[in-house]
């Protein structure tokens, strides 16, 4: 994965992770700004990035779907399937990078959605099980393996899935990306 592919990855899963009240505003203004650096750049991204922390909470709200829509990425309303399933995505990505531990993404997962989302049942059967090692003969080892195993296959459901990530706009705008030569880095390409 590029870091254009993997700049647009954060900037779509932290709108949904704002949508869902996971994550501050000043976070998302924070992912454009990496969008931006890593090459990827819009108006409506370059405006959004501009935004100052204070003004984050003010401005995301207008600003990011027409950020994401530029750039080819879905914006997820923070009610319906669709909004709940792309949450799930990307606190397990979150948890894949290091930002969240095996235990805090079952919690989480299993507080917000319990037993109701069929993609999440298994988070929320290990969450349980986290709760009951003491009586039983599994270790945390062994919990944290299977949560990581549950997590890289919902992060990479939507790859499999389609064979690519986002839609024909974002492709073009990662391969513009990808093959532009920022004026303070050496041309790889020869």
């Amino acid at each position: 994965m590029t870091s254009t592919e993997a700049a647009a990855i954060a900037l779509q899963d932290n709108a949904v992770l704002w949508s869902a009240g996971e994550i501050s505003a000043s976070e998302v203004v924070d992912a454009a700004c990496d969008a931006l650096v890593a090459g990827l750049d819009t108006p409506a991204l370059r405006i959004l990035a501009a935004r100052t922390r204070a003004e984050a909470d003010y401005d995301v709200y207008d600003l990011l779907a027409p950020a994401l829509e530029e750039l080819g990425l879905t914006y997820h309303p923070a009610v319906g399937e669709a909004a709940q399933e792309a949450v799930v995505r990307a606190l397990a990505r979150r948890m894949l990078a290091g930002d969240l531990k095996p235990w805090e993404l079952t919690f989480r997962i299993h507080q917000r959605y319990g037993h109701e989302l069929p993609l999440t049942e298994r988070l929320a059967e290990l969450d349980d099980e986290y709760g009951i090692l003491e009586y039983g003969d599994r270790t945390v080892d062994q919990v944290d393996a299977e949560v990581t195993a549950e997590a890289r296959r919902l992060a990479g459901a939507v790859a499999r899935a389609t064979g690519h990530w986002g839609n024909h706009r974002t492709r073009v705008l990662l391969t513009r990306a990808k093959n532009a030569t920022a004026p303070h880095l050496p041309d790889r390409r020869r």
